[in-house]
C-alpha cells in the first residue's frame, strides 16, 4: 500500500470524531433510534425529536444564543443563501443594497451575485494589507437603502478574525441585519450571540469533527420575520426550512459541538503550540512569507507564500495533504480569489500553501511537515512544471 500524505487541510474538512460516530451509529438501525422526528404520535418520532432537540441545545451553547435561534440546513453553504436570499427576497422590493467582502467564500460571493442578477447591488469591500475587514470600511459603505452585511468571522485561507463584535455594532446602530459566516471559527473562537450584535450565523458540522451534509443558521430575534424560507414543503424549522429532518447528522453536529465546547481550552492551547513550533521551524526559509494579520487570527490556518527559489508543489503533495487555495477554489484549478484581493499575482499564489491544524495533528506530523517543505524548495521543480509556469 503506498504511503499516505500527512493531513494538514483541517480547513476544508475534518475527521469525525469518535465519540461524534458512536452517536450518529445510536440513531441508525433497526434497533436505533432511526424514526421520524416530526411523527410525534409515537414513541419512535418522539425519540427521534428528543436527539433533535438536544443537539440543538448543544450547538446553541457553544455559541451562547438559544435554541429555538438555531435552524438546521444541510450545511454553511445553505445557511449562507438561506440568509442572503432570504433576507433580500423577504424585504419586499426588487432592488436593495447589500454589502460583503471579495475576500468571502465562494458560498456567500456566488449568492451575492445572484442577487446582483436579481436587481439587487452589492459592494465587495476590499481587505486592508492584513486581509482584515475593518468597521470603518464597512461604515462608509453602509447606505440608506442597506439590507444586510455578510461577512466571514475567520477567513478560510488565511485564518484572519474580522472584529465580528465591533462591526455589529455599526451595523446593528445603521438599522441592517448583519449576517456572519463562521464556519470557520466555531470550536476555535469563543462565539457570544447574547452579547455580540449579530442577527445571523452560518454554522457546518464538518469543520467541527461532524459529519458532512449538515450544518444550521442562527437566527436572531431582529432577524426572525425579516427571512423568507428557501425550502418549501412542511413547514418545518420554524417555516423557514422544510424537510425531514436528518436525526442522525443532527445528532452528529450536536455531539460534535458539544466535544468543542469541552475540550476548547485544552485544544487551542495545544494547536498554538503546534503553530508556534513549525513557524520557527521555518524561520530560516528564505523568501518565505506568512499571509495575513500575525495576531488577530486563529492558530490552526496558516497561508505561506515562497518569493525566493525553486518550489516543488508535486513533491510537497507526495508528503503533504494540503491545499493551494480554498476547496471552492480546487475544483477550478483559479489562483486564490482571496490571495488577488491582498495583492498576490498568480504567480506568487501558485507558490502559495495553506497548511490548517487540528485535533489530531502530532508533533512528529509537523516535524515531518517542515522536512518536506524544505526539500520541496531544494529540489527542482520536473520539467513539466517548468514548462507550465
Amino acid at each position: 500500500m503506498n504511503k499516505r500524505p500527512l493531513y494538514f487541510d483541517y480547513a476544508a474538512t475534518t475527521p469525525v470524531d469518535a465519540r461524534v460516530i458512536q452517536v450518529m451509529v445510536d440513531c441508525l438501525g433497526v434497533e436505533g433510534n432511526f424514526g421520524n422526528p416530526a411523527s410525534g404520535s409515537h414513541v419512535f418520532g418522539q425519540e427521534a425529536r428528543q436527539a433533535v432537540e438536544r443537539a440543538r441545545e448543544q450547538v446553541a451553547a457553544l455559541v451562547n444564543a438559544d435554541p429555538e435561534q438555531i435552524i438546521w440546513t444541510s450545511g454553511a453553504t445553505e445557511s449562507n443563501n438561506l440568509a442572503l436570499k432570504g433576507v433580500a427576497q423577504a424585504s419586499g422590493h426588487s432592488r436593495g443594497h447589500v454589502i460583503t467582502s471579495q475576500i468571502e467564500h465562494k458560498a456567500v460571493l456566488d449568492t451575492a451575485r445572484f442577487l446582483e442578477q436579481s436587481g439587487f447591488e452589492v459592494t465587495y469591500l476590499a481587505p486592508d494589507a492584513k486581509g482584515l475587514i475593518s468597521t470603518d470600511a464597512v461604515s462608509a459603505a453602509l447606505r440608506e437603502d442597506t439590507l444586510l452585511v455578510s461577512l466571514m468571522l475567520v477567513n478560510n485561507e488565511l485564518g484572519t478574525v474580522n472584529d465580528i463584535p465591533a462591526i455589529g455594532r455599526r451595523v446593528r446602530e445603521h438599522g441592517a441585519l448583519f449576517h456572519v459566516d463562521a464556519a470557520q471559527g466555531a470550536g476555535k473562537i469563543a462565539i457570544d450571540l447574547r452579547e455580540w450584535a449579530v442577527d445571523l450565523m452560518s454554522f457546518s458540522a464538518h469543520k467541527v469533527y461532524g459529519p458532512k451534509g449538515v450544518g444550521a443558521l442562527y437566527v436572531g430575534p431582529r432577524a426572525q420575520h425579516r427571512l423568507q424560507a428557501q425550502m418549501h414543503g412542511g413547514g418545518h424549522e420554524s417555516g423557514l426550512r422544510s424537510g425531514t429532518l436528518a436525526t442522525h447528522q443532527i445528532a452528529g453536529m450536536g455531539a460534535a459541538f458539544a466535544v468543542a465546547s469541552e475540550s476548547f481550552a485544552l485544544e487551542l492551547s495545544h494547536i498554538k503550540g503546534l503553530r508556534q513550533r513549525l513557524l520557527e521551524s521555518l524561520i530560516d526559509v528564505p523568501g518565505l512569507h506568512c499571509n495575513g494579520c500575525p495576531d488577530q487570527r486563529i492558530p490552526h490556518t496558516l497561508s505561506l507564500t515562497f518569493d525566493k527559489g525553486p518550489f516543488n508543489s508535486a513533491a510537497l503533495s507526495a508528503e503533504l495533504a494540503y491545499s493551494a487555495t480554498s476547496a471552492c477554489n480546487s475544483a477550478s484549478k483559479a489562483p486564490s480569489h482571496v490571495l488577488l484581493a491582498l495583492g498576490h499575482d498568480a504567480e506568487q499564489a501558485s507558490r502559495t500553501i495553506r497548511l490548517s491544524l487540528g485535533r489530531f495533528t502530532r508533533e512528529q506530523d509537523v516535524d515531518e511537515a517542515v522536512k518536506a517543505i524544505k526539500a520541496a524548495i531544494t529540489a527542482p521543480a520536473p520539467f513539466w512544471v517548468v514548462a507550465e509556469s
